[in-house]
């Protein structure tokens, strides 16, 4: 094959609202040594360093809790990511919570900036927040706002955003280079199924399509993504974010931050991820979100997580 996997490992969680999913990496790695597997034997890794450390600082901005340190945090993954394609690599990104996604889509942006990238966002939440509009301040629910530079100022309840905050905000936004690094148009979501009245709005207002888990089941799942690749054949370049709380919580484990349920199963993850793979235009993966100290059933979201991981790869190793 003409490129080469790599691990892009980012121990980071200061974007969510619940501690824990920094550990998902290593318990993906401890569901591999228990099945015996030399997965992680097998393929060229990078740390990311982290700034975990501030979830101990007080919150300057309840409306982007830690925000400063996130904009560090994604500009060192975009630095990563942006390196490892320039290099020829092809990254596959496990990352703690899902704020750190801007950074990887900024680092793909850096990389192929005369290019249009076309984004799966595969995930329960829209994460189309902004701090003028989220309820909760968790930055893990508004990368795609940064990465599209959506402010949302058109919501009907807007957060009082201190001038820091707005600064922090902008700086976010222009990670990697300056301005939006997709374009509404070019993303399409699986499995969202948890939103916000001002999500709402927003994917209604920039017309996202979303492949709702009863479509897919319905229509039929190969049918449903070859559509979403035809809406996205203009495309280059594609990226893929698997958020695992897209799957069912009932059904897999609660092991994520925000579990939701009448999700996918890991088949249908599998057979998604590995449908697009097969266009031969996906240039990243990324993991996200597995929480093993919020898991009620051992090691189970990650072991399938797991499970997902070595299914795709094995995909990737046929088609790049």
């Amino acid at each position: 094959m003409d490129k080469i996997i790599k691990l892009i490992k980012n121990r980071s969680d200061i974007g969510a609202g619940t501690r824990g999913s920094d550990l998902g990496i290593d318990a993906i790695e401890i569901a591999a040594i228990n099945q015996n597997s030399n997965y992680f034997n097998q393929f060229e890794f990078e740390d990311v360093k982290t700034h975990n450390q501030s979830i101990y600082d007080k919150n300057k901005s309840s409306f982007a809790k830690r925000i400063e340190h996130v904009v560090e945090q994604c500009t060192r993954v975009c630095t990563s990511v942006k390196h490892n394609l320039e290099e020829n690599y092809f990254p596959i990104v496990l990352s703690g919570d899902h704020s750190s996604a801007l950074g990887t889509l900024s680092g793909i942006k850096a990389a192929y900036p005369e290019q249009s990238i076309g984004v799966f966002w595969i995930d329960a939440h829209a994460d189309l927040h902004s701090p003028y509009t989220s309820p909760s301040g968790n930055i893990h629910g508004m990368p795609l706002a940064a990465a599209l530079a959506n402010d949302n100022l058109s919501s009907r309840n807007t957060n009082d955003v201190s001038s820091e905050t707005k600064q922090h905000w902008e700086n976010m936004k222009n990670i990697g280079c300056k301005g939006p690094k997709i374009a509404a148009e070019n993303l399409i979501y699986f499995g969202v199924r948890d939103t916000e009245e001002e999500e709402d709005r927003q994917i209604e207002k920039l017309q996202i399509k979303n492949y709702k888990v009863e479509e897919v089941r319905y229509r039929g799942l190969q049918k449903c993504v070859a559509e979403a690749l035809g809406k996205l054949a203009h495309c280059e370049v594609l990226y893929i974010s698997f958020d695992v709380d897209s799957m069912d919580c009932d059904m897999i484990s609660y092991g994520t931050g925000t579990p939701v349920p009448k999700g996918f199963d890991q088949y249908e993850i599998i057979a998604i991820i590995n449908q697009i793979i097969q266009t031969k235009k996906v240039v990243c993966i990324e993991f996200v979100e597995i929480n093993p100290l919020l898991d009620t059933k051992g090691n189970k979201m990650a072991e399938t997580a797991f499970e997902v991981l070595e299914a795709i790869t094995l995909e990737l190793v046929l088609d790049i």
